[in-house]
């Protein structure tokens, strides 16, 4: 059922808030912890449509998954995995689906996987190149290798693969196929991407190198089960930091924060802006290093973000778009091609929303300018399927002060079920249709 989020700011938007677990550590936790021998522990899991697709196909291949506040895995080893009886499930998530990709390459069975129509339009070719290189067989709908897709996993071989493009799903998943070839598998990429994959394998017994932008495994290397703290998902925060900074006399905190440095983009580029950010008890939890995050409302200015930056806040260029749009000046975002392949192409739905509203917004092949400082005022934004364009135009509404409607709000509740529960914790006036 479509639903419909109807967006007023309230008398104030200010608090304390901690937003649920980090998503791209959930999927990784499950799926390791799926691949080791004992038990795995998981504190803080983000309880989401999308990592409940993941627990779902672990369960349907022999997994034993308890889920309560404390999320328990019985793990069955590398090779313990169960052919599965019915097709894979993985919902709208991309990295479920690659990540598992990766596993299935190295079992001695066949696995199909389906999706819903948003992610059966998401290219899989990029994970489908290096594992054919490797021995498995990949069979999915046209060039792109799109869902449903499946996959004939046996014995691999060790590959040196230089990545096209800088994405932690395909490094996930070469290193991962890698752990059931024969010798060392390495993965080369353009820029650095996220590392939760490299830094959970190490707590999970696994020897991993790291080589400037070069990432080693060798194979047959055991997984033991461990106890894991999921922190608080930076993209998540990322909504509230901008709220903090473009919604006038707001001041908000976020608690326990994942401030992983290839995952922080987001606080460089607020503090590029000028944004009064602040960061307090810094710590390390579970080798993923945690901060508390506090913003307050402040003039804003526009700026660049490109290069390196772009594989750190892929995730909250949509957002980063709605701060920019409230800022004095131009703010350029360049190659970030990768924002056509997501849930959306969200160079387009973006900057279709935000000129709605009435911002200057100048589509690029590989993202955006946007001229800021020019008043918003209320429409109806259409979300195209995507929660991260869904929740960033419910934070631009909140800015603008006017009345709007977001159609396909469902769709939050894949990476973000309490965003809206959190909004009326600061203040926001939001109902429901």
């Amino acid at each position: 059922m479509t639903a419909i989020l109807i967006v007023l700011p309230g008398q104030q938007f200010r608090g304390t808030i901690a937003v649920p677990g980090d998503k791209s550590i959930s999927h990784r936790a499950l799926l390791f912890g799926a691949l080791a021998e004992g038990e795995t522990h998981i504190r803080g899991f983000l309880d989401s449509e999308d990592t409940e697709a993941t627990c779902g196909c672990l369960r349907a291949m022999g997994v034993r998954i308890e889920q309560d506040e404390i999320v328990r895995v019985h793990g069955v080893g590398l090779h313990g995995l169960h052919p599965p009886g019915e097709l894979l499930w993985v919902g709208n998530s991309g990295t479920a689906t690659r990540l598992l990709l990766g596993i299935l390459a190295g079992q001695p069975f066949s696995a199909t996987l389906n999706g819903d129509p948003s992610l059966s339009h998401r290219p899989m070719d990029r994970v489908a190149i290096p594992l054919r290189l490797m021995g498995a067989q990949v069979e999915g709908r046209g060039d792109r290798c799109t869902l449903p897709l499946t996959i004939h996993g046996g014995k691999l071989q060790a590959i040196d693969y230089a990545s096209p493009v800088a994405s932690a799903q395909v490094k996930s998943a070469v290193l991962l196929a890698g752990l059931y070839a024969e010798d060392v598998t390495s993965v080369t990429e353009p820029r650095k991407s996220r590392d939760h994959t490299e830094r959970m394998l190490r707590g999970f017994g696994v020897e991993v190198e790291e080589e400037g932008l070069t990432v080693r495994v060798r194979g047959g290397q055991r997984l033991i089960g461990r106890s894991i703290s999921v922190p608080g998902d930076i993209s998540s925060a990322a909504f509230f930091l901008v709220a903090g900074a473009i919604v006038p006399g707001a001041e908000v905190t976020v608690t326990g924060v994942g401030i992983n440095p290839t995952r922080s983009g987001v606080l460089d580029v607020l503090r590029a802006m000028g944004a009064r950010l602040e960061v307090a008890n810094a710590r390390v939890e579970s080798s993923e290093p945690v901060a508390d995050l506090t913003v307050k409302y402040g003039r804003l200015t526009g700026t660049t973000i490109r290069g390196d930056l772009i594989p750190r806040l892929i995730d909250e260029l949509p957002v980063l778009a709605v701060a920019a749009a409230f800022a004095e000046g131009t703010t350029v975002i360049a190659d970030a091609r990768e924002l056509r392949v997501k849930e959306s192409d969200r160079i387009v739905t973006v900057s279709r929303f935000l000129r709605d509203m009435g911002a200057r917004v100048e589509e690029r092949e590989d993202g955006m300018i946007i001229e800021g400082g020019r008043p918003l005022h209320g429409t109806t934004v259409d979300s195209d399927g995507d929660h991260r364009v869904a929740m960033s135009a419910a934070i631009a509404i909140l800015a603008a002060g006017a009345e709007n409607r977001i159609t396909g709000a469902e769709t939050i509740a894949t990476s973000f079920p309490t965003f809206v529960s959190l909004l009326r914790a600061l203040g926001a006036t939001v109902r429901e249709i």
